[in-house]
């Protein structure tokens, strides 16, 4: 789920945090079950609709499985040689739009309804000892910070661009580490600010 907040009024926009996981947990059973790719062409025009419905924009979109592109073409590619066309399309065309449902999620749902809706999930934990906020906390922050660091890699990878830097792993990974590092201490630093230091 690597989607930012777009605000908007949709019907999705309007309902709670708990039926759209709700409503993804049951999708992506469904998709799982889907075998045909008559059937998995309806569920493509579902989502399609889902997100014409939900207003987010044709970009919002897209970015939702854009980064997914080459993972899909690779699993594509090692279907298809070891099972066939059939199997290759509906495998690859089951992540695309698991991932795509995922997305769809967190850009209708407002980050601190999401955390509300984790703290009650994992409210029972409180009899063992573990604080549900925190435990809440920690899984948005990684779901949030997957764009975060996508961006970073992007702009890394801009700036080698831009100076005329030859593809090198070194060159490419080094800035990125420094980059997400520094992010890292600017949301200790908030988090600290907000009683969250230890």
């Amino acid at each position: 789920m690597i989607g930012i907040y777009v605000p908007g009024d949709s019907l999705l926009h309007r309902l709670p945090a708990w039926a759209k996981v709700l409503g993804l947990v049951v999708s992506c059973t469904v998709l799982v079950l889907l075998g045909s790719l008559a059937a998995l062409a309806g569920f493509s025009a579902f989502v399609a609709i889902l997100y014409v419905v939900s207003g987010v924009g044709f970009t919002a979109a897209w970015a939702q499985i854009r980064p997914l592109r080459w993972f899909a073409l690779v699993l594509f590619v090692m279907q298809f040689v070891l099972m066939g066309l059939d199997t290759a399309v509906v495998s690859t065309l089951r992540i695309v739009l698991a991932v795509a449902l995922a997305g769809l999620v967190t850009l209708t749902t407002r980050f601190a309804d999401m955390m509300t809706f984790f703290d009650r999930c994992f409210g029972p934990l409180r009899r063992v000892g573990v604080d549900p906020f925190r435990v809440s906390l920690l899984l948005s922050l990684t779901v949030r910070s997957v764009p975060v660091i996508s961006a970073l890699a992007t702009r890394v990878r801009e700036a080698q661009r831009a100076r005329g830097v030859s593809w090198s792993m070194r060159a490419f990974a080094i800035p990125l580490v420094v980059s997400a590092l520094r992010h890292a201490d600017a949301l200790g630093e908030a988090l600290s600010a907000r009683g969250l230091d230890d």
